[in-house]
């Protein structure tokens, strides 16, 4: 038997003027797409903001439906949205901030599982790690690479 362990380096801030002016941008445009979302189910509004090697900023916000497995988060919006538009820029950094009954969410937030597995394919396919700023008002969280979040992912070659 063999033992691995795996190490995660993350940065964590107590305020958004820690960071650079860069992701501070990243950060509000997260928080204006997470103003925008349909969330009238769950009431969670979720905004994504990405930073695409062209120096463009793609936001995108959940979108829920009744029928629940129909919705998508915030993430995906913005991912796949960038990929339709730019598909062959890379991303290089995405910042992720929540809503919820008017208060910003005061820890990180996180992406779920499926939006770990897609955001590790476009890091993948941009060939660049991609920086992940996960916002809450009294922490923020930075990571430098999706593998960060997601240690063991499903992998293009593990389809042959």
């Amino acid at each position: 038997m063999k033992q691995r362990a795996y190490t995660v380096r993350m940065y964590e801030y107590d305020r958004l003027d820690e960071l650079s002016e860069e992701q501070v941008l990243l950060v509000n445009s997260a928080i204006k797409a997470a103003r925008d979302a349909y969330a009238p189910y769950s009431e969670y509004h979720v905004g994504a903001a990405l930073r695409l090697a062209n120096g463009e900023i793609i936001i995108g916000s959940n979108q829920e439906n009744a029928a629940y497995p129909s919705g998508l988060c915030a993430e995906r919006v913005a991912i796949f949205y960038a990929g339709a538009r730019h598909p062959d820029v890379a991303v290089q950094s995405i910042a992720i901030a929540a809503i919820r009954e008017g208060i910003l969410q005061e820890g990180p937030v996180a992406p779920c599982g499926a939006c770990r597995q897609v955001l590790y394919e476009k890091e993948s396919q941009g060939e660049v790690p991609m920086e992940l700023i996960l916002y809450g008002s009294k922490m923020i969280q930075v990571l430098n690479k999706v593998t960060d979040l997601l240690p063991l992912p499903f992998k293009l070659e593990d389809l042959s």
